[in-house]
C-alpha cells in the first residue's frame, strides 16, 4: 500500500510533524556528501512546515522516537541493519538508476518507535527520495525561486506501507540561456557573481524537480570551470551532472 500524506493519525502513522514538532532527520556520518546536503535542505523543510526546527542527526544513538532516515543502499549500516532484521526490502533496488523507496518501519532500531525511512539505490535516488517527501507535505521546488509560500501544518502524518519511484529518462536537466544581462546582473548583485554560491541555488532547484544534469553559463567571467573552481567541487558534491556550454553539443 502506497504510504501517503496526511493530517491524521490513523494508526500507527509517522508522525513527521506532530503537534508543531518536526521529526528527526538522520544523515548517517559517513554518507555520502550529496545526502549531507540533502539532509541540511529536508531539515529545514520540515521547519518551515513546522514552524520549529528539526534536529539533524548522524546516527540513531540519541534519536527520539521517530525519526526519518535518509540513506543509500551499500553505503549505510542503518539500511544494511534494516535489512538483515527482515524490516527493509532493497533487492528490487539494487543496481538500479536514482529508485527510491519510502516505507514507514515500526520499532527499526533500539528506543525508535516508528521511522520513515527513504532508501535509494544510489546517491541521487536517496537526494530524489528526499525532495519528493518535502513536495509531498508543501514544500514547493520553487521556494526559493520563486518564493513560493509554505503553509504551516501543526500535524503531518505519513500513513504506513511503502513507496517506490525512480525516472524513465536517465538524464534529465535545464541549459543556462540568455546567461547576460538577465542572469548576470542579478547574479553578480546578489552574490557578486555567477558563482557557486548562486549555483548552490541552481544546483538544489535541480534535485528537487528530480534533475540531474545542467549546461552552465559560459561567457567570460562566467565560465563555469575556470572562473570559480568551486562550482566543479559542489556540483560532485551535490550530484549533478555537467555538460559543456551549451550551444555547442545543443545546436
Amino acid at each position: 500500500t502506497p504510504a501517503s500524506v496526511c493530517d491524521r493519525d490513523a494508526g500507527h502513522s509517522f508522525g513527521l510533524v506532530r503537534g508543531g514538532q518536526p521529526a528527526a532527520v538522520v544523515v548517517e556520518a559517513g554518507a555520502d556528501p550529496a545526502l549531507q546536503h540533502l539532509g541540511r535542505s529536508l531539515a529545514g523543510d520540515l521547519q518551515r512546515v513546522a514552524g520549529r526546527p528539526a534536529a539533524l542527526l548522524d546516527g540513531v544513538a540519541q534519536a527520539p522516537r521517530e525519526l526519518v532516515l535518509v540513506a543509500q543502499l551499500g553505503r549505510s549500516p542503518l539500511l544494511a541493519a534494516l535489512a538483515q532484521a527482515g524490516k527493509l526490502q532493497t533487492a528490487d533496488l539494487a543496481g538500479q538508476w536514482e529508485a527510491f523507496r519510502q516505507v514507514v518501519v515500526e520499532q527499526p532500531f533500539p528506543g525508535v518507535a516508528r521511522a520513515l525511512v527513504i532508501a535509494g539505490s544510489d546517491r541521487r535516488g536517496a537526494v530524489f527520495g528526499g525532495y519528493d517527501l518535502s513536495a509531498r507535505i508543501g514544500v514547493s521546488p520553487w521556494h526559493w525561486w520563486a518564493d513560493v509560500p509554505v503553509a504551516r501544518r501543526a500535524d503531518v502524518f505519513i500513513t504506513p506501507g511503502a513507496r517506490r519511484d525512480q525516472p524513465g529518462v536517465k538524464y534529465r536537466g535545464i541549459f543556462i540561456n540568455d546567461e547576460a544581462p538577465a542572469l548576470s546582473t542579478w547574479a553578480e548583485k546578489k552574490f557578486g557573481g555567477a558563482n557557486s554560491k548562486m549555483y548552490a541555488h541552481v544546483f538544489e532547484l535541480l534535485l528537487r524537480l528530480k534533475g540531474n544534469y545542467l549546461w552552465p553559463a559560459m561567457w567570460p567571467p562566467r565560465a563555469f570551470n575556470a572562473d570559480d573552481p568551486k562550482n566543479m567541487v559542489l556540483a560532485d558534491e551535490m550530484g549533478i551532472v555537467m555538460g559543456s556550454s551549451h550551444h555547442e553539443p545543443m545546436s
